[in-house]
């Protein structure tokens, strides 16, 4: 198990970089996160990731990519609904990583 500083607090990960308790989550350790990644957050990329924790909210499950292209596109507008728009933002796998960053549960079909 890993831990991330953040603030003077100690913010337990699990095996996959995932935050262990879903409370633990501010913008700050979003930043940490991302900084992890070798990612800079911009104000796009928290569109995303506040939409992200929205879809939690209201589903209790992280969204695989289909789902979470249909939900941007829907919350953020049809030119940021697509696949290429979210892997310019989170590149590799925009589904995982938007997840992680945005201090949600791994989507299940997330390698």
């Amino acid at each position: 198990m890993t831990a991330l500083l953040v603030d003077g607090r100690s913010i337990e990960l699990d095996k996959d970089g995932f935050l262990r308790d879903l409370d633990d989550w501010s913008e700050a350790v979003a930043e940490a996160l991302a900084e992890s990644e070798g990612l800079t957050l911009t104000p796009e990329h928290y569109d995303v990731i506040h939409a992200l924790r929205r879809f939690h909210a209201q589903y209790q499950l992280s969204p695989a990519m289909r789902p979470l292209v249909k939900y941007i596109g829907q919350e953020l507008g049809a030119d940021k609904g697509n696949s290429m728009y979210l892997l310019k933002l989170f590149p590799g796998s925009p589904a995982k990583l938007a997840s992680k960053i945005a201090g949600l549960p791994k989507p299940d079909n997330c390698l």
